[in-house]
């Protein structure tokens, strides 16, 4: 584990495998950490790709900015993770919050993604309603902690069938949720109740672009994935059986097998 200090906190990441692979930038969604990540980690480093995994503000082992943290501030600590690294471009991807937090890179500085992964995200704006949720899920959580919304989502952020079937992916999962600290999720919540719309950008996309979901995701079902990839120009989807919300973490083979190959059809060497 490596870190950096950026815009007053301090950022923990990971960055695995050959510095002369092509790097791949992985976000975590919420509420994790880069652990999410470990399985995808192993692959992609064995098949010689480097893996830059890096804990958010106010996730894992990274500072907390209380307040509000907008998405647009998590892809400006990615730019800036990817200059102290040296990285001048690579493929950029996340799941759920992590692939809204890729979309707001690629719109913020797109001549450094080479290509996306979109796993189990949606492009749109924000609703009233959502709003008002999330900014509502945030008091709870500054309140409550984080214990009782976990035990709440855990058979939605994994199909409810895994819970029993994957009891070990069910605790990490778990353990994720209590670990992080109120005040980050909080902030995170309230700032991407203020998230924008991301499909122009995608529309608009030149880079290849992997989008990916669970078959049995409630909060973003196929439905979503299948209009993200009609809207981006050539995308990839796929669609991972027996998986819900997290299907890297849920079917890690299925989830790994599919992004080695799009890396090794689709994503050239060059810089």
């Amino acid at each position: 584990m490596s870190r950096l200090t950026v815009n007053d906190a301090t950022l923990h990441y990971d960055d695995s495998g050959p510095a002369d692979g092509i790097p791949v930038v992985l976000v975590h969604g919420h509420p994790f950490n880069r652990t999410l990540w470990a399985p995808q980690t192993r692959a992609l480093t064995a098949a010689g790709h480097r893996v830059i995994t890096p804990d958010l503000r106010g996730y894992g082992d990274s500072d907390v900015t209380p307040g509000k943290v907008l998405l647009s501030g998590f892809a400006d600590d990615i730019a800036a993770l990817l200059d102290h690294l040296g990285v001048g471009r690579a493929v950029v991807g996340g799941v759920s919050m992590g692939g809204q937090i890729a979309m707001e890179f690629h719109g913020r500085h797109p001549r450094r993604v080479r290509a996306l992964l979109l796993s189990d995200t949606s492009p749109s704006p924000e609703t009233a309603e959502g709003r008002r949720f999330r900014n509502r899920l945030a008091d709870r959580l500054l309140a409550e902690g984080m214990d009782g919304y976990a035990d709440e989502v855990i058979d939605k952020m994994l199909a409810s069938y895994n819970v029993t079937a994957l009891p070990d992916v069910a605790a990490h999962v778990l353990g994720m949720m209590r670990a992080t600290d109120p005040r980050g999720a909080a902030a995170a919540l309230r700032g991407r109740a203020e998230r924008p719309d991301y499909r122009g950008t995608l529309a608009a996309a030149g880079v290849p672009t992997l989008v990916v979901v669970g078959a049995d995701d409630v909060y973003t079902p196929v439905a979503e994935a299948e209009a993200i990839s009609r809207l981006v120009p050539h995308a990839t989807l796929s669609v991972i059986d027996g998986a819900g919300h997290l299907p890297g973490a849920e079917q890690p083979e299925r989830f790994n097998a599919v992004l080695l190959d799009f890396l090794r059809t689709r994503v050239s060497a060059r810089a």
